[in-house]
């Protein structure tokens, strides 16, 4: 099961996991930076006596220890630079690497309710063969009632170890009828990318975020849009996060000619380039669709596709987060992201603060008449028509 409370996913973008991390931190960062310094011990036993002394409350020396790591890096005043401990750091790779233990269901929380309902059952996964549907009510885990808990404390509760059984019971969504389903966990693979032809031989491919998996799944749809006879292709990005750099560069890889897809430069100057080959690109009419949630992988996909003019971007102006994260494993279970460097568009441009200006801008009006009515993709379809 994936937790997907809204349309926006809170990723942070990743250039990837560092090897060796530990011995960097302790012995250039942390030390030098006076933590373990006597005049914050001194004050650390100062802290500890007074809440030995007067403090009412039961104390946690585990959670006091995480909260001092957690402290530390939340005072470089850095949004994206954020410690894990151990149970993050798991629930963080997992989502990095798009596949975890689970029943292959992907649902959603009414904020008002508290109501969670099965938005997809994925195709062949536990779920769909133990008997759940689209728009069921998950009602019970394991017989408990969790209508109106976290969505994320229910989604734990369902995800597990291969192999292992869970029941939960559902309330069907068109009798309202309970019942009870049985499921044996399996790895899922997250469905971060879904295709649709449209009219007029219009392929559409959604991003919801830039995972390991996400290269397979967005080659596969290419591919299969390709057979169906698509002349012009969608690529919507709209609210998509981010994710990983080399996900996203391999898939610009399949679109762009040879040359630069965009390069970063660290604290001291250092660049590093990541470039495309001459094997594959994309040749046909091309609109991608970008809002103010698109950011990083996001705004490097479009930025890329912008300054090589082989597509137009539709939208809003996206988010601008233009630097990068690296994981630093801290070889105890626990983990450490730290922004390392800025990337800048093939043509050098930084969007960090600043985004992706859209060539057609157009905002998305909700119209409760009709729910499901897009304007912005009805605006994209008309741009690809005038091609």
């Amino acid at each position: 099961m994936e937790n997907r409370t809204s349309y926006m996913k809170n990723h942070s973008f990743l250039k990837g996991a560092l090897a060796g991390a530990l011995v960097v931190l302790l012995a250039g960062g942390v030390v030098s930076c006076g933590i373990l310094k006597s005049e914050e011990g001194r004050k650390m036993d100062l802290l500890n006596s007074l809440i030995d002394q007067y403090y009412i409350g039961d104390v946690d020396e585990a959670e006091l220890s995480e909260g001092v790591y957690k402290g530390y890096i939340e005072g470089l005043g850095d949004p994206y630079s954020v410690y894990y401990d151990e149970e993050e750091t798991e629930q963080m790779n997992e989502s990095l690497s798009g596949e975890f233990g689970g029943v292959g269901a992907l649902m959603s929380q009414d904020r008002d309710s508290g109501v969670i309902t099965v938005l997809q059952v994925y195709d062949g996964s536990p779920a769909q063969e133990a008997g759940m549907r689209d728009g069921d009510t998950l009602y019970k885990v394991e017989g408990e009632e969790v209508i109106g808990e976290d969505l994320s404390d229910v989604v734990s509760k369902v995800k597990g170890e291969k192999g292992t059984q869970v029941t939960l019971t559902v309330l069907r969504a068109d009798t309202g009828e309970e019942e009870e389903l049985t499921i044996t966990r399996d790895t899922i693979q997250a469905q971060t990318v879904s295709h649709e032809m449209k009219e007029d031989n219009v392929g559409y491919i959604r991003i919801a975020e830039f995972d390991a998996v996400t290269y397979d799944q967005y080659k596969e749809a290419l591919e299969d849009l390709e057979s169906q006879g698509m002349e012009k292709l969608i690529v919507d990005l709209r609210s998509n996060p981010g994710g990983n750099l080399d996900t996203v560069c391999d898939i610009l890889d399949l679109m762009l000619p040879e040359g630069l897809i965009v390069y970063t430069e660290d604290k001291n100057g250092e660049r590093e380039e990541y470039t495309s080959d001459e094997e594959h690109q994309f040749d046909k009419p091309l609109v991608v669709m970008m809002n103010g949630y698109s950011a990083s992988a996001s705004e490097i996909f479009a930025g890329a596709i912008q300054d090589y003019g082989l597509g137009q971007i539709v939208g809003t102006q996206s988010y601008g987060k233009g630097v990068v994260q690296s994981i630093f494993d801290l070889q105890d279970g626990t983990s450490v992201k730290l922004t390392i460097a800025e990337y800048f568009t093939p043509n050098g441009r930084s969007i960090d603060g600043e985004g992706i200006t859209p060539d057609v801008e157009v905002e998305y009006q909700y119209d409760e008449n009709d729910p499901e009515a897009d304007n912005q993709l009805d605006r994209a379809m008309e741009v690809l028509a005038q091609q």
